[in-house]
């Protein structure tokens, strides 16, 4: 549910993998170009799509006996998308999560979310997070992720769903923790695109990294999250990724702020939606509802803001206190 570039590449390793998969697509012109030209020009531009991938702009026919549903829209308009559409899901499949984000306001995780709007129970509800730049693994591309879910069956059959001999999913039952590993890396990701932006150099990108990991570790020990997922693909793997590539949009978003540009006409001039730049606060809320430092997630949201020019980003980040590397829970 979602035809973006990670949403379309998802369907394409489902089909590649020997799982039927239908796209829905907001624009019933792309839903036909999908299906009768199979490339999707807006988001994956020079890329064939696999002829047994189609598409529909009509929710009912996509879902329609469906044995399963991921859910590739933005993570700020999943409550609504998914209000929409729960009369349609049919009833016990697996409901799984692409989207990296917090929602604004509730400061929930997309499981949780899901959760609230379906009445779904955990054990129906899964995550895919990890190193998963779209356009890679669209041209297949090797990577592997990881498939959350508290239900160890339920994980092992998604596994099943989208192993390919190009793509390897591996399996974990902390949810908790693939989800924000894949949401505050946003947060962190955009921190660097500024430092990038700025002319700092690979020793600024790899403290960031670094001591960005450390924030997202903080954090998930204080929701619960298991603390070894954060040195695994969900954590550490898409970390790295995202931070490094040209081709993360909240990189390349983080890039423009940092020469100088506005972050509302950084926006209005992309047609992907950065995560980070929506979940930096609810991130943030979360911290300070649990004691929780997380001083690069605080400067992003600062500059998103407007509290915090970028030119003194560089400068707060530096001039906090000396502290023992490792401190927090």
């Amino acid at each position: 549910m979602g035809a973006g570039m990670w949403g379309t590449t998802f369907a394409q390793v489902l089909c590649d993998a020997g799982t039927p998969a239908m796209l829905w697509a907001r624009s019933p012109e792309l839903a036909e170009t999908i299906s009768t030209r199979h490339e999707n020009p807006g988001y994956l531009p020079g890329i064939a799509l696999t002829p047994a991938l189609t598409a529909s702009a009509d929710p009912a026919q996509v879902l329609d006996g469906a044995g399963l549903v991921v859910l590739a829209v933005p993570a700020q308009s999943l409550r609504s998308n998914l209000g929409a559409w729960t009369q349609l899901i049919p009833p016990s499949v697996p409901l799984v999560s692409l989207i990296k984000g917090i929602e604004l306001g509730t400061c929930e995780r997309m499981s949780q979310v899901i959760a609230e709007v379906t009445g779904a129970g955990a054990e129906r509800i899964a995550v895919i997070s990890g190193p998963n730049l779209a356009r890679e693994i669209a041209q297949r591309q090797h990577a592997a992720t990881v498939v959350a879910c508290t239900d160890d069956t339920v994980a092992k059959r998604l596994q099943q769903a989208c192993h390919t001999p190009y793509f390897r999913p591996y399996t974990n039952p902390d949810v908790i923790g693939c989800e924000l590993g894949g949401a505050v890396k946003n947060v962190i990701a955009l921190a660097v695109g500024i430092a990038v932006g700025m002319g700092l150099g690979d020793n600024t990108r790899a403290t960031l990294i670094t001591r960005g990991l450390a924030e997202i570790s903080r954090l998930g020990a204080a929701l619960g999250a298991d603390q070894h997922t954060f040195a695994g693909l969900a954590g550490l793997g898409d970390l790295v990724a995202t931070c490094n590539s040209p081709q993360s949009r909240n990189r390349t978003f983080g890039e423009a702020l940092g020469v100088g540009r506005d972050p509302a006409d950084v926006a209005a001039g992309s047609r992907q939606v950065a995560e980070g730049t929506k979940s930096a606060e609810p991130v943030l809320t979360l911290a300070h509802a649990r004691g929780v430092e997380m001083p690069i997630s605080q400067v992003v949201a600062g500059v998103m803001h407007g509290t915090i020019a970028v030119g003194q980003a560089a400068v707060l980040l530096t001039s906090r206190s000396a502290k023992p590397e490792r401190y927090g829970v």
